[in-house]
């Protein structure tokens, strides 16, 4: 009987012939018990059937008093409950000698292999309730993904703790098990190098990252909205049709601390204790407060790093650094090296990672007057809009908007085209764009697998030309954008390893 093909670094039918020996030992195991709790807690198994509950009660004819409420949360946890127990029954996993074998699955039964010369990083989590249980969860990050998905994991789900530590131990060690000492906290792990550690004062960043806000903003949202649905005696300036104008400057008032305080907040609670350290030939990065994180990155596999420096984090010389690792794609947080800290730190990060080309080059005039000119389009449309309405209707306010769109695209379009650079050095080479967020990528020359320019009929018109770096890290490509069209075959030359590059000018 024939088997079905899968994709390279995967393969459904794992057998000793293929080269996956059994590690003496290393038998198939099952994850804790203790984890069918969690999962009941979370619901984690069950979400996808819940809502199959609403209409079989509808046509039951329950009712909506407490009865009602008492069965359908019975059925959900008993419903719950069921679902993770056949869920662990039905998971295993086991670590051989080349490959890691993953078994799942009640009726469509799955078992992904993935090579250990795959695996690009090893993550050990522990949510609050894996942590009162003594678990963690471990995501293996692969460079496959399963056959139709984009899964790039796989995931190890309610494990003791040194289980844990000690299949992250196995997966990325480069010496046999049995060189590794009794365990990763044994004496026959190499010693530590701390690279960096988070100040508790740079968490006075996190206002300033978008990402920390989110939370916060959502939440005020929600209670606004909420205050919105009380009766008008409760809150009669919100419920009113027309709220009082002082009410309205003391909530805005109130709400800018608020939100400056939750995200500091937010940011100690994910970075708690953030430490990264060299452990031999990987990088160890440990954090969290209520969900502690430990994830491990083979130096080896590291290609360059990101420097992400947002329009607020600018203003007082703050950055984020990445590290680009192989295969590991776009799992930010997995790669995130430095949460945020002061900008010259994150250089020192970035320089450890990656040699630095030296300073970027800059982009011609040429890529100014088309950052303008993409700046200013939206506003000189809503202006034109603005006079006809205002000659039509008086519609002035079109008009005033459109004015203040077009006087903040002169200041948008320069800090775009300040942003633009690119460089290369003789092991590096370096690209740079954006305004609200604006990216450095550092890049080894070793990392480039090919090139892609790319030419608009106004950037021909204009001399310019986009070049695309494709790398097997991060996003894929980095682009230097707006870049003179003369300097294309002179960068993509000194950026790669070969003078194949010379062939990408533009024609």
């Amino acid at each position: 009987m024939s088997r079905p093909e899968h994709p390279a670094g995967e393969r459904a039918w794992p057998d000793a012939a293929a080269g996956d020996a059994l590690v003496p030992g290393e038998r198939p195991r099952r994850t804790s018990p203790l984890v069918v709790l969690v999962h009941t807690a979370t619901f984690r198994q069950a979400r996808q059937a819940v809502p199959a509950l609403i209409p079989v009660a509808a046509v039951v004819g329950l009712g909506d008093g407490l009865t009602t409420v008492v069965v359908l949360a019975v059925a959900v946890t008993l419903l719950s409950l069921a679902t993770a127990a056949l869920s662990w029954w039905r998971f295993s996993y086991a670590d051989r000698a080349t490959a890691v074998v993953v078994t799942r699955g009640l009726l469509a039964r799955s078992v992904r292999t993935v090579p250990n010369d795959r695996i690009r990083g090893v993550e050990v989590e522990a949510p609050p309730l894996h942590r009162l249980l003594g678990l963690v969860r471990v995501r293996i990050d692969a460079a496959a993904g399963s056959v139709g998905t984009n899964e790039e994991e796989l995931v190890v789900d309610g494990v003791p703790r040194a289980e844990g530590d000690r299949l992250r131990a196995r997966l990325l060690s480069r010496r046999p098990a049995a060189a590794d000492g009794p365990g990763p906290d044994g004496p026959g792990q190499p010693a530590e190098e701390e690279i960096a550690r988070l100040s508790p004062r740079w968490l006075l960043y996190a206002p300033l990252v978008g990402s920390y806000l989110v939370v916060p903003v959502a939440a005020v949202g929600t209670l606004v909205r909420l205050l919105q649905e009380l009766p008008d005696a409760v809150v009669p300036d919100l419920a009113g049709p027309e709220p009082s104008a002082g009410l309205v400057v003391a909530v805005l008032v109130a709400a800018v601390p608020l939100l400056a305080l939750t995200a500091v907040v937010g940011a100690a609670v994910v970075n708690w204790r953030y430490r990264l350290v060299r452990r031999g030939g990987s990088l160890v990065a440990v954090r969290g407060l209520l969900t502690r994180r430990h994830t491990e990155l083979e130096v080896d596999r590291i290609r360059g790093g990101t420097l992400s420096e947002g329009l607020g984090m600018r203003w007082v010389r703050a950055a984020r650094v990445n590290a680009l690792v192989t295969g590991l794609g776009q799992a930010n947080r997995r790669g995130q090296l430095l949460p945020l800290g002061p900008r010259t730190e994150a250089l020192r990060l970035l320089g450890r990672l990656v040699e630095d080309p030296g300073p970027l080059t800059g982009h011609p005039p040429a890529a100014l007057r088309r950052r303008l000119a993409r700046a200013l389009t939206a506003g000189l449309l809503v202006t034109a809009g603005g006079v006809w309405t205002t000659a039509a209707a008086g519609g002035w306010p079109v008009l005033v908007a459109g004015v203040v769109l077009t006087l903040l695209g002169v200041p948008m379009g320069i800090g775009r085209f300040r942003a633009l650079g690119h460089r290369a050095g003789p092991r590096s080479f370096s690209v740079r764009s954006g305004w609200l967020v604006r990216e450095q990528a550092v890049l080894q020359r070793r990392a480039v697998v090919g090139w892609q320019v790319r030419q608009s009929p106004l950037q021909r018109r204009a001399g310019l030309a986009t070049v695309l770096a494709c790398v097997g890290a991060g996003s894929g490509g980095y682009a230097a954008v707006d870049m003179a069209a003369a300097d294309v075959p002179g960068f993509t030359t000194a950026a790669s390893s070969g003078s194949w590059a010379e062939t990408l000018a533009p024609r």
